[in-house]
């Protein structure tokens, strides 16, 4: 269990988008998709910062080092009637797992979403992950099986749009 003395979770600012990315491509590392990161500093400053921002991010430390992060935004749900907190990503140094940090993050965001008075928080896991499927499984997060995720990237937004 997280010592609480030990443990904080604060809102990344600006100075901390080195660090984010930094962690965006651990993820993608456990992920095995590296090759598909494209963010960089840049991207990632007008994406939390910038004028149409709508990214944020927390970062977790343990005895002051970073140990994770988690970035999130707010979708909206048309059948609930109010906005969601939607968790792109979240991610535990793998050394630091199992102590409680996942869940302080997850409760930290679940104490956002009721702020922002949220109907849902919803987010994705890759379909081999299965520790941290049951991991959302304990915390009584529920599977939508019935659902499948669709994408398009850029040049296939920008496609559609130009047709």
């Amino acid at each position: 269990m997280t010592n609480s003395e030990n443990f904080e979770i604060r809102e990344a600012i600006e100075a901390d988008i080195p660090l984010v990315l930094h962690f965006i491509k651990e993820l993608a590392e456990y992920e095995k998709l590296s090759h598909i990161v494209e963010a960089d500093i840049e991207t990632l400053r007008e994406s939390m910062f910038g004028a149409d921002a709508n990214t944020k991010a927390l970062l977790a430390y343990y005895e002051g080092e970073p140990v994770g992060f988690a970035i999130y935004f707010f979708n909206f749900s048309s059948f609930v009637g109010r906005m969601g907190l939607y968790l792109e990503d979240l991610y535990i140094d793998p050394t630091m797992r199992s102590m409680g940090f996942g869940k302080a993050m997850l409760k930290r965001l679940a104490q956002i979403a009721t702020e922002k008075n949220c109907g849902r928080m919803e987010w994705v896991v890759l379909d081999w992950n299965e520790p941290a499927i049951e991991f959302y499984v304990k915390l009584g997060a529920e599977a939508l099986g019935d659902w499948t995720t669709f994408r398009l990237n850029q040049k296939e937004i920008e496609t559609l749009a130009a047709s």
